[in-house]
């Protein structure tokens, strides 16, 4: 049923891209009414999403969410370690991968690396973002965007979705789906 989810969404996200991505193309709205002007030609959907997303050498948008552990967390200019945002959902099969991996670095560069876990509650059931907490053993925090506003401000597309923050603020990597460990963990390296 879950892995069903992620399919449906998938075909979604590619219908809505095709319905608007005119591609040099009139849309198919206007061949349908027959009308087609050239100067009302909008932007692709790829490149309005990629128009206002945050990019690697620039700052991150500044954000405070609750925790589950009722705290609450902010991001947004210097901080003492480097960040790893990782935007998941419960049901994403892609997130479940990953999940062992982000406790194994959470644990081996705990003085020099901040996890948050930002779940998108909006997409997400409470009850199960705590029960995968609890099944893969989350040391780290994890965070509610229970309005899916954080997730937006990075232009989020997929889950999972990891932004590595520097110690100064900046973005320096936006990784969509899930990258080989060591990847994931050279990365981390580069920035430590």
């Amino acid at each position: 049923m879950n892995r069903n989810r992620w399919i449906l969404a998938a075909l979604l996200v590619l219908l809505a891209i095709a319905l608007l991505d005119r591609g040099g193309q009139d849309s198919w709205f206007s061949n349908l009414t027959g009308g087609s002007k050239e100067s009302e030609k909008e932007p692709s959907l790829s490149a309005m999403a990629a128009e206002g997303a945050p990019k690697p050498g620039t700052a991150a948008p500044a954000f405070s969410l609750p925790g589950l552990d009722g705290k609450t967390y902010e991001v947004g200019g210097k901080r003492d370690k480097v960040l790893l945002l990782n935007f998941w959902a419960s049901w994403c099969d892609p997130c479940k991968e990953e999940a062992p991996e982000l406790k194994a670095l959470a644990e081996k560069y705990k003085d020099s690396l901040d996890i948050y876990a930002v779940n998108v509650t909006l997409y997400d059931k409470l009850d199960e973002a705590k029960a995968f907490v609890k099944e893969y053993g989350y040391t780290f925090p994890v965070l509610l965007d229970e309005k899916e506003e954080v997730y937006r401000m990075f232009n989020g597309i997929a889950f999972p979705t990891n932004v590595l923050i520097d110690e100064q603020g900046v973005i320096r990597e936006v990784i969509v789906g899930v990258i080989p460990p060591e990847e994931l963990e050279a990365k981390i390296k580069n920035l430590i």
